[in-house]
C-alpha cells in the first residue's frame, strides 16, 4: 500500500512560484506513474501533469504548459511540481496520485490507485 503526502502549498501573489512535493512511503515509485491533479471550488478535478518515473516521460495540461514542471527524485521517492508564473486561476487544492501502470499517458484520473490528501494553493491578484 503506497501512502502519498503532498506538501509545499500556500499563499502566493500572482506571478510568484511554489514547489509542491509528493512523497511516497510503503513502496517505491520507481515503476509508477505519478500525476498531479487540482480541484478548484465548484469545478471538476483536472489533471495538471503526470510523469512516468521509469522513463521520465511527462504530460502537461495546456493551461500550465511552459509554467509548470514535473520531476522525480528516485532517491527521495518524491515527485515535484514546480509552478511558476502563477495566476489566480491556479488557485485550487492540488493532489498527487500514483499507479502501478508505469506509463502515465495511459492513465486518467479515475485510473490512479493511490491519492494524497491534497495541499491548498492560493494565488492572490
Amino acid at each position: 500500500q503506497v501512502h502519498l503526502v503532498e506538501s509545499g502549498g500556500g499563499l502566493v501573489q500572482a506571478g510568484g512560484s511554489l514547489r509542491l512535493s509528493c512523497t511516497a512511503s510503503g513502496g517505491t515509485l520507481d515503476y509508477y506513474a505519478v500525476g498531479w491533479f487540482r480541484q478548484a471550488p465548484g469545478k471538476e478535478r483536472e489533471e495538471v501533469s503526470c510523469i512516468s518515473i521509469l522513463d521520465g516521460a511527462t504530460r502537461y495540461a495546456d493551461s500550465v504548459k511552459g509554467r509548470f514542471t514535473i520531476s522525480g527524485d528516485n532517491a527521495k521517492n518524491t515527485v515535484y511540481l514546480q509552478m511558476d508564473a502563477l495566476t489566480p486561476e491556479d488557485t485550487a487544492v492540488y493532489y498527487c496520485a500514483a499507479d502501478g501502470v508505469p506509463v502515465c499517458t495511459a492513465l486518467a484520473g479515475p485510473d490512479y490507485s493511490y491519492w494524497g490528501q491534497g495541499t491548498q494553493v492560493t494565488v492572490s491578484s
